[in-house]
């Protein structure tokens, strides 16, 4: 076990150092076996020094059985020559029990050997896991088992023989050399720096890491075999995220991105070129008694070779703190130059309340689930947060972005949305303002209600510069940038949203929207269309794809947009019938006399009747949003929607009490 708040590194295997007869050192570890040699020989002090040659001796074979071979070196186990994914854990297991075919390995063994017989774990939760997971990715069942077989109450046994690979040759000869003077240190001393270099990278065996500009942090693994500990392990591969998106010379790839490959058994490269990364990180994560620990692996994502590993163990009160230093190691370990800026920003944190971060986990994770029945559930787990510790500013910012999103989506009345909304962001701010999100909130705030434009802009860009790769903040401001008329600018944030997060429906379709604003209809309508296929089933789509058919006069494609849009809300067989009918014995006219009947909301009904020409009315009921504050207003100003009003003074005026830009 490390020391308490401290980690070790899984490429650096401790070792007992001895000097044989020849003058040879023999480092024993888990992994290769290196032969270190101190040449001490008079020619030697004379000439060059005292100097140690450090030699591979040989290379963990690789183990074959069936149509799998696993190499327990690398952490790979391929099936047919294609890469099978498994957690390090299971791996390790998966190595142990292989390397011993035939034999009972016992719980206790296992235990010792792969967990340490410190662990805080609970053990039998753990190994459990891990046997499923090796069982899930052979194919195997445990009641007719064909790889592994449990022995009951002691232990498992691997069924087939397996093969062997030839170990490889000695690698070449690497010299280190140091002065006849440096007396003071040990030969002991100067093999461990060696083999610490060597599993540090300078010498790591498959040649040095390749650069590493951009980065996917995979969902983290939920080893408890609990169910109900999903939302830690969610919330941990949110927090690393958040992390390393603070670093500005790394794109880091949104969270909604990659939670998509959560369990999933893809290989790694084809992850890689559908995020366009050059690395991935895959890791476990468990917490008992008050502590916990995660595991970290990073893989050069196109080879899927393993690069580095790393465990860290801290107390859950400091576990911001080990989020923090990880993305540091990372940062190292790819050979990133932190920048000042970064560097404090990694630096600057607190403890936090260990129940109070448990809480904020589970608000996340249904805030993430975006729907209104979880809205709810997610401002009641911040709000316990809140109650355990007032100064968590996450918390507080989490509870204003729910109740602005129930605001927006009508869950809620302005009046009763914004108040709270407001009192949770003054707080957050004045607790720390150096969050991101807060900016971003913020910005949301001046842009959707107060009509600050200037405010609006100044807080998104803020927010950007302390976490360039915070994708929500990127696409909200490439579509402020749409209603302010700058469609080229809004283009520019809107696809670097999507670089960052190209498996977020929501970066996608405003990445659409735009293109649709900047009048690039070609281009709108593709986009819609790969977001469509991304998700099918998200009505908003459906809707944002119609408008473009709108605008390029393709009404019958429109309807059936519309119709799909419809039946994903919910609507009646019965409504969507009468729509359909409107618009065959009408046409596009009588579509929106359809939908002027059955709109609910003002500014629903002003579209419709700027359409038809209908300008009284459709002042009218813009006044009406007006006086509400309806965040849907900052549209007006842009839009094709709104042509046939342009030239009335009224609508006009309307625009100048809003401040919009002229």
């Amino acid at each position: 076990m490390p020391p308490r708040g401290g980690h070790h590194s899984t490429f650096r295997p401790a070792f007992a150092a001895k000097v044989n007869e020849t003058g040879h050192c023999i480092s024993r570890a888990s992994y290769p076996i290196w032969l270190v040699t101190l040449d001490s020989s008079p020619y030697n002090r004379a000439a060059r020094g005292n100097a140690v040659t450090v030699r591979r001796l040989t290379r963990t074979a690789a183990i074959r059985f069936d149509e799998f071979e696993l190499d327990p070196e690398k952490g790979e186990l391929r099936k047919n020559g294609h890469p099978v994914r498994l957690a390090p854990q299971p791996m390790k297991v998966l190595a142990l029990l292989a390397s011993r075919p035939g034999e009972l390995v016992t719980r206790e063994e296992i235990r010792e050997q792969i967990w340490g017989g410190e662990t805080f774990v609970d053990f039998e939760q753990g190994l459990n896991h891990c046997i499923n997971q090796v069982r899930a990715a052979l194919g195997d069942d445990s009641a007719a088992a064909r790889f592994v077989e449990t022995v009951p109450r002691r232990g498992y046994r691997f069924l087939l023989e397996a093969a062997r690979s030839e170990e490889e040759s000695p690698a070449p000869a690497s010299r280190w050399r140091r002065r006849a003077g440096v007396v003071g240190i040990g030969a002991f001393v100067l093999v461990a720096g060696i083999l610490t270099a060597l599993y540090s990278g300078w010498f790591r065996p498959g040649g040095m890491i390749p650069p590493v500009r951009s980065i996917a942090v995979l969902p983290i693994e939920n080893l408890s075999g609990d169910p109900e500990q999903e939302y830690f392990a969610d919330g941990m591969t949110e927090e690393l995220v958040t992390a390393l998106g603070r670093i500005h010379a790394l794109r880091v790839i949104s969270r909604t991105s990659v939670m998509r490959y959560k369990r999933t058994r893809k290989p790694l490269p084809e992850i890689a070129r559908e995020l366009k990364v050059d690395a991935v990180i895959e890791g476990t994560v468990t917490q008992a008694d008050g502590r916990v620990r995660l595991t970290a692996n990073l893989l050069h994502a196109p080879s899927d070779r393993h690069l580095w590993a790393e465990t860290f163990e801290r107390d859950l009160s400091d576990v911001l703190g080990l989020q923090r230093e990880l993305a540091r190691t990372v940062a190292r370990q790819i050979h990133l130059k932190l920048s000042v800026e970064d560097q404090a920003r990694l630096d600057r944190g607190r403890p936090v309340h260990p129940e109070a971060h448990e809480m904020y986990l589970k608000g996340q994770f249904h805030y993430y689930r975006w729907s209104r029945p979880e809205f709810v559930k997610a401002i009641e787990y911040y709000r316990r947060a809140i109650d355990l510790d007032p100064e968590y500013a996450e918390a507080h910012v989490g509870l204003a972005k729910t109740f602005g999103w129930q605001w927006i989506l009508g869950a809620l009345p302005p009046n009763e949305a914004y108040p709270q909304f407001e009192m949770a962001l003054k707080r957050a701010r004045a607790i720390d303002e150096s969050l991101p999100e807060v900016h971003y909130v913020q910005a949301v705030a001046a842009w959707y209600f107060y009509w600050n434009w200037e405010q609006a802009e100044r807080e998104f860009r803020r927010a950007l510069e302390l976490n360039p790769n915070l994708e929500e903040a990127r696409y909200e401001y490439a579509w402020f940038l749409a209603t302010m008329g700058r469609h080229g600018e809004a283009v520019v944030q809107a696809e670097r949203a999507v670089e960052t997060d190209p498996l977020s429906v929501s970066a996608n379709l405003a990445l659409g929207s735009v293109y649709h604003g900047a009048g690039m209809l070609d281009r709108a309508l593709a986009q819609l269309r790969r977001t469509i296929e991304l998700e099918p089933n998200d009505p908003r789509c459906h809707g944002f794809i119609g408008g473009v058919y709108r605008s390029l006069g393709l009404y019958d494609e429109m309807m059936e947009a519309e119709h799909k849009r419809m039946a994903l809300q919910g609507a009646r067989p019965g409504e969507i019938e009468a729509m359909k009918d409107a618009y065959r014995t009408g046409g596009y006219p009588g579509l929106l006399r359809w939908r002027l009947a059955h709109a609910q909301h003002p500014f629903a009904q002003a579209e419709a009747q700027a359409q038809l020409g209908l300008r009284d009315e459709a002042i009218a009921n813009l006044e009406k949003c007006y006086a509400q504050r309806w965040w849907a207003m900052v549209r007006i100003n842009s839009g094709p929607i709104w042509d046939p009003l342009r030239t009335d003074p009224r609508f006009q005026e309307i625009l100048r009490r809003m401040n919009f830009p002229r």
